[in-house]
């Protein structure tokens, strides 16, 4: 399956099928998922997602809820498709994550708009910021949601460059939470997975 590749019911396995098979499926995409995440700080971390784990997703939600009718699996397709790339973009889950319910809470009333000041930097191009929750608003000024749904554009000429080796960096600007951290190779080998050839 490719990165990119938008699911349909066909992708997916039934509910016994799913059952017999998910230790192993599970196995492969917490491996998977090791080389999908950027830690942007102690506090904050990108998960960028792909057909494989927006599958894993949907199995699982198939799973918890007892889901088997077509429509209702459709729903489910219809809410976790947008989350894979396109083929010219990454797109990624930002969370914030704080162990303690207290320290998350007034850390949070802090990071009003911080969805919109995280971006990535290849070579020495301009940073592209986030496109952050297209689907509805997640925070106010004064307050950040923990969770955020975020889409980064790239420019053909810079997937050229991130195939060619270019170092790539990822950031927060907000002022509450900066950061700024270099990919590792094996995130950046997983990541270039996501564009179309």
């Amino acid at each position: 399956m490719e990165s990119n590749q938008k699911l349909t019911r066909e992708n997916l396995l039934t509910l016994e099928a799913y059952s017999e098979q998910r230790a192993t499926f599970r196995a492969q995409v917490i491996e998977h998922k090791k080389h999908r995440q950027v830690k942007l700080g102690p506090h904050a971390t990108l998960y960028f997602e792909d057909a494989l784990t927006m599958k894993y997703q949907i199995q699982e939600m198939l799973r918890v809820e007892k889901i088997f009718t077509a429509a209702e699996i459709n729903e489910e397709l219809e809410t976790y498709n947008p989350l894979i790339p396109d083929g010219s973009n990454w797109k990624a889950t930002f969370m914030i994550e704080y162990s303690d319910i207290a320290e998350r809470r007034a850390a949070l009333a802090t990071m009003g708009g911080i969805e919109h000041t995280v971006w990535v930097k290849i070579g020495d191009d301009e940073k592209i910021c986030a496109i952050a929750n297209e689907d509805l608003e997640r925070s106010s000024e004064e307050k950040a949601s923990a969770v955020h749904f975020m889409r980064f554009e790239i420019e053909s000429q810079a997937i050229l460059s991130i195939r060619a080796g270019a170092p790539v960096q990822m950031g927060i600007d907000h002022p509450a939470l900066p950061y700024r951290v270099d990919v590792s190779p094996s995130t950046l080998t997983s990541l270039a997975r996501d564009f179309a050839d």
